[in-house]
């Protein structure tokens, strides 16, 4: 032991062990000021990097030792709790630590800063007004208008004060320099909602299902003890007053509450309800704030002033000090996965941070992911909570099923069935509104028979197989392939078709078909501007629309009581993707889109036109039968060995030249089946190398290699024995690899 300081450093540079640091001897000038969690610059290999102190010792752990450069920030910028959900996060999900703490501490890491406003206020001691009003009236009467404002609104600034008295700003100037006023500099926290109402609303009185659910909820809130509940709540149950109910609880218990949804076009509502129920004790964050209302909105986190947190996925990595409740809505959706490293899942780093806390956690939706709702059945970890009626007693929307295959056949080859506009006509007349969902979650080469409802599949995985420019239909799992064919395998018809339609055509066929319609469309076009996703939902709520037209962003979340009516087109696009879970997405797709409908005093109706109608998705979707659902996909799941009956993984190999990637990826695979057979536990299931779905996406080639099993320790420990022998680094000039732990996305 010395009187010298040492600091265990997390460098930013990729390592092969995750969690790797470096120590570094702290210059004696800089000791009484380096804290853990510090950011410092260091000297690494020839050049100076970023560094994070992660440790401090009187102990020097190697012979060789260099001294910390300088120090970066005047304060540390994250705590030890912190750093240990970076390291979760890191082992979980196989990627450098450091790249998992920099996303955990993402807005204090822009370049932003807190913003200091100067403040205007009297100094002058009470006893010495009456003189002075006396004197300034006589001699200078804006110095005393100015002087009273002040007396009367303080805290306003220069132009403020200004304008309020009538004055110019540098009357303001004269008091402040004879001593008059007192001018401070204060932070000024950047409101990325002003308009959202901020009074305190009613309390909504519960019916009997909430308040079970709340109730058993509360309960272990109160008890301080970990509990995860699956709050399965059909659409318009009234979840969101549970967890508004939830949230009170845990601030009475003087702990934090987060709430995830999963697109920002329900950020706005959802803000609305929080803020009108806690004011300002509500904190937002999301993507598509400034990097300065991010950063204010994380120190008010900090801070403890906003001990209430709702944004999207990254909201879950919120610096709250004790979060006795998470709230993941929509807990199906796939938004909540991050496509970039780290590849966490906000439902994962939910479950690891209340873990860690004895909190709460509460997944709702009304079409639950199979993995949470087979952990929620009596053998399961979660604990159900069902939610089957609709709140004041409102019935759920009929739903009819248009067979496209018919409407071809009579000679319909539009986009809109001949049902569907008749319904639209029908409700414009009516005053009523209309919803048209465009499920466009896919590809344009879904090659689909307009006869029998055939879709193309691999014979090897029961995956569609996607149509290629060179007239090759390929299998994106296993690499299969086989020419396009001409005619029909099954009826020998020659109506084959590539389908695939956009949001910009089916609103231009809308007005086409009906004349004078007011129509409004919503999709990442029409809300790249900051605030679009909020003004097109409240011009259409207001009714100066009758038919909104949208893709994902609309199909969930949205309480409009205008909309009786709700069509959904091209509803197998999603049914026929190479992926396994195609039949839940769809499932849940139609499922929610569906509850946008007949959420106010009139009932409503739902049509999805669909060239499978028999598809069990797609007839459980229509009953609104999610057990049936449930247990013809965990059937086929179980034969299949896909999860939750095991844990699978994705190697991607991208690069500019296809043969590259294409060698690359072979020689990955080599690597892995290496590793599989080392692995003493349950069997590991490899398939391709293959072209990924999307297999050239911004002039870059994708091969993919899939990878899963049922025993999840064996699977981890080959996957972090491949990235130790350097299986995700560079393996050539402009190839990137990436590896993705319970991958969502394998297109």
């Amino acid at each position: 032991m010395t009187d010298q300081l040492f600091a265990d450093v997390l460098v930013d540079v990729p390592v092969p062990e995750t969690g790797r640091t470096f120590q570094y001897l702290v210059p004696r000038e800089i000791q009484p000021l380096l804290h853990f969690g510090h950011r410092v610059q260091v000297p690494f290999g020839g050049r100076k990097v970023t560094g994070y102190v992660v440790g401090l010792s009187h102990f020097k752990a190697v012979d060789k030792i260099k001294e910390i450069s300088k120090l970066v920030d005047e304060k540390p910028l994250f705590r030890e709790d912190q750093y240990a959900l970076a390291r979760w996060m890191a082992e979980y999900y196989l990627c450098d630590t450091v790249k998992s703490l920099q996303a955990v501490i993402a807005p204090v890491l822009k370049k932003t800063s807190a913003r200091l406003i100067t403040r205007y206020y009297c100094s002058v001691d009470s006893s010495k007004l009456p003189g002075l009003r006396e004197e300034l009236g006589r001699r200078a009467p804006k110095s005393l208008a100015a002087l009273e404002k002040a007396l009367l609104s303080p805290g306003l600034t220069r132009a403020g004060l200004a304008a309020a008295a009538g004055v110019s700003t540098a009357v303001v100037d004269r008091l402040c320099a004879k001593g008059l006023l007192k001018a401070k500099d204060q932070v000024s926290f950047r409101d990325p909602y002003p308009q959202a109402e901020m009074d305190v609303s009613k309390r909504v009185e519960l019916n009997v299902l909430q308040q079970k659910a709340v109730g058993e909820i509360n309960n272990s809130i109160a008890g301080r003890r970990h509990q995860v509940f699956l709050l399965h709540g059909i659409t318009g149950s009234g979840k969101t007053e549970v967890y508004l109910h939830c949230i009170e609880q845990v601030l009475r218990e003087g702990r934090q509450a987060v709430t995830l949804v999963p697109e920002i076009s329900l950020t706005p509502q959802m803000v609305k309800q929080f803020r009108s129920r806690f004011g300002r004790e509500v904190a937002v964050l999301h993507s598509r704030m400034s990097d300065g209302e991010r950063f204010d909105e994380w120190v008010r986190i900090e801070r403890g002033e906003a001990p209430v947190v709702l944004g999207a996925r990254s909201a879950v990595l919120a610096p709250v000090r004790d979060p006795g409740l998470i709230i993941v809505d929509e807990e199906h959706e796939w938004s909540y996965k991050q496509e970039e490293t780290p590849r966490y899942h906000a439902r994962a780093v939910a479950l690891y941070r209340a873990q860690k806390s004895s909190g709460v956690v509460v997944l709702g939706s009304a079409t639950p992911s199979l993995e949470s709702y087979c952990r929620a059945t009596p053998d399961g970890v979660y604990r159900l909570i069902s939610m089957d009626k609709r709140v004041e007693g409102r019935g759920l929307p009929r739903v009819g099923l248009v067979d496209m295959r018919e409407e071809a056949r009579a000679g319909n080859g539009g986009i809109f069935s001949r049902l569907l506009i008749a319904e639209l006509q029908k409700r414009i007349a009516a005053g009523e509104q209309a919803i048209i969902f465009l499920n466009r979650r896919g590809m344009n080469t879904l090659a689909v028979c307009r006869e029998c409802g055939l879709v193309l599949k691999c014979p090897r995985c029961d995956i569609s197989l996607t149509y290629h420019t060179e007239g090759r239909l390929r299998c994106h799992y296993c690499n299969y392939s086989m020419r396009a064919p001409k005619l029909c395998p099954d009826c020998g018809d020659s109506q084959i078709s590539y389908f695939g339609t956009g949001t910009q055509r089916v609103e231009k066929e809308l007005r086409a078909a009906i004349p004078g319609a007011r129509v409004l469309r919503m999709d990442a076009d029409t809300t790249t501007r900051k605030g679009s996703h909020q003004q097109i939902l409240e011009e259409f709520e207001s009714g100066a629309a009758d038919i909104l037209v949208g893709t994902q962003m609309i199909a969930k979340g949205l309480d409009i009581s205008g909309v009786t009516l709700v069509g959904v087109v091209n509803a197998d696009i999603t049914l026929h993707m190479p992926d396994f879970r195609a039949g839940e997405r769809t499932f849940q797709l139609l499922a929610q889109v569906a509850g946008r409908t007949g959420r106010g005093d009139k009932p409503g109706d739902v049509l999805i036109q669909t060239y499978t109608p028999e598809h069990y998705s797609v007839q459980a979707a229509a009953r609104h039968d999610y057990p049936a659902f449930f247990e013809k996909e965990m059937l086929l799941r179980k034969t299949a060995g896909y999860p939750p009956f095991s844990k699978m993984a994705r190697v991607l190999v991208t690069g500019p030249e296809e043969g590259a990637v294409k060698t690359a990826a072979e020689r990955l695979r080599v690597m892995l089946d290496e590793f599989a057979q080392g692995q003493d536990g349950g069997r590991i299931y490899l398939v391709g190398p293959a072209p990924a779905p999307l297999a050239r996406l911004k002039n870059t080639c994708r091969w993919h290699i899939i990878t899963w099993s049922q025993d999840y320790g064996q699977l981890h420990r080959m996957l972090k024995k491949f990235r130790r022998a350097g299986g995700c680094a560079p393996p050539g000039k402009g190839l990137h690899v990436s590896l993705d732990i319970d991958p969502f996305n394998l297109m």
